[in-house]
């Protein structure tokens, strides 16, 4: 249990409750929620899986140093005497990215300069000889968070954020991101138990997500690599070992994912994204139109979709989302139908009423997400949660 240590794991606004749950159901200790970040404790070993498992986490950052702060010379000193040898080499590339909510600091950017000032100078003056910058492609980035006046230094193990998660080469116009689209689906409560719809399924995100969770496939086992394999600490072998374990637990589904959309270059888009996470055979994709279109089961479906805001599409938004309404309630009997949408005025001509609504960012964009439950045999929404 000595090997174990704080770590911090950032997401989305909204999707605290299910980080924590996941970072739980992995066998993290002490986890304890906070704003956008879920802090919990494990070993080197745990880090690895946390990357390599966690659906809604962005990044997962290693804490090295907390100190007081009561000025830029003061942080400059403070950064300047850490041991930078122990993480770092003259021959490393290394990032600084800060973030502060402070009386006395003021500008990210500024401490971020600081800082890495403070590295480099600290490298000179002991080995005449400094690390250089390297803002696309580090081999170590470093992760400054100031809160009035304690600052926190962190190691970040993610690399990239982890919402890169390495199938998705084909994009359309804004794309859901992959923790956004993983997170909807698992707050809709969808756990593989039925079949699954995204009838505008864009470039395939949400199936192809939908199908990770479905089987328990590691959420980032395509990615090509994390920030700690660069990390002098790195074991490769442990690494292998925890890769394995996680693909040992893999399960099969024995129920259909269904992704449509009218455009047939998006449809080509979306079906070589399932196919480079491996996941073709899972996801039956298809052209059409959803006004249009038919149930694709007469069992019960889960359908979870993004349609398009007004910003990205040349749309009535008005007929748009009525006529969503409207093929729901005619076409979709038997059906859980959640999606998210920016455009929250528009939401009143669904001309249904929603059992759950709840708010989200995607991107900078405040959104909902809404659920509509269509039951058997009926005209109308169900009006209870």
């Amino acid at each position: 249990m000595g090997n174990n240590y704080k770590m911090v794991a950032k997401t989305l606004f909204g999707f605290e409750d299910l980080l924590e749950r996941e970072l739980l159901n992995l066998g993290a200790i002490n986890v304890k929620k906070g704003v956008r970040s879920v802090y919990f404790e494990g070993d080197k070993g745990f880090m690895y899986k946390a990357n390599l498992c966690l659906r809604t986490a962005l990044k997962i950052l290693k804490p090295i140093k907390s100190f007081r702060v009561f000025n830029e010379k003061d942080l400059y000193k403070k950064v300047y005497n850490m041991d930078w040898g122990a993480y770092l080499t003259p021959q490393n590339t290394f990032a600084v990215n800060a973030s502060v909510n402070s009386e006395i600091f003021k500008h990210s950017h500024y401490i971020a300069l600081k800082v890495k000032d403070a590295v480099v100078d600290g490298f000179r003056e002991k080995q005449d000889i400094r690390p250089s910058i390297d803002l696309k492609h580090p081999d170590l980035r470093i992760n400054i968070h100031i809160q009035d006046k304690e600052c926190s230094v962190s190691l970040d193990s993610s690399g990239a954020s982890l919402h890169h998660r390495g199938y998705r080469m084909a994009t359309n116009l804004a794309p859901i991101s992959e923790v956004l689209a993983a997170g909807i689906i698992l707050m809709s409560g969808w756990d593989g138990q039925s079949d699954f719809y995204d009838p505008m399924c864009g470039s395939g995100t949400l199936a192809i997500e939908a199908a990770m969770i479905a089987c328990n496939i590691p959420a980032n086992i395509n990615r090509r690599e994390f920030g700690f394999e660069k990390w002098k600490d790195f074991d490769a072998e442990l690494f292998d070992k925890i890769t394995e374990s996680c693909l040992n637990k893999t399960r099969e589904f024995y129920h259909k994912i269904y992704a449509s959309d009218q455009s047939a270059s998006t449809l080509l888009k979306a079906k070589n994204n399932a196919k480079n996470a491996n996941l073709s055979e899972y996801i039956t994709f298809d052209r059409k139109d959803f006004f249009n279109s038919d149930k694709p089961t007469e069992e019960k479906l889960h359908i979870v979709f993004n349609p398009p805001y007004d910003e990205r599409l040349d749309i009535d938004i008005t007929t748009f989302y009525k006529s969503i309404g409207d093929t729901l309630k005619q076409n979709y009997s038997n059906t859980d139908a959640w999606f998210i949408t920016g455009n929250i005025e528009a939401l009143k001509h669904v001309g249904l009423r929603p059992s759950k609504k709840i708010k989200l960012f995607n991107g900078k964009l405040e959104s909902r997400l809404v659920k509509y439950a269509i039951y058997e045999g009926s005209k109308k929404a169900k009006y209870n949660n």
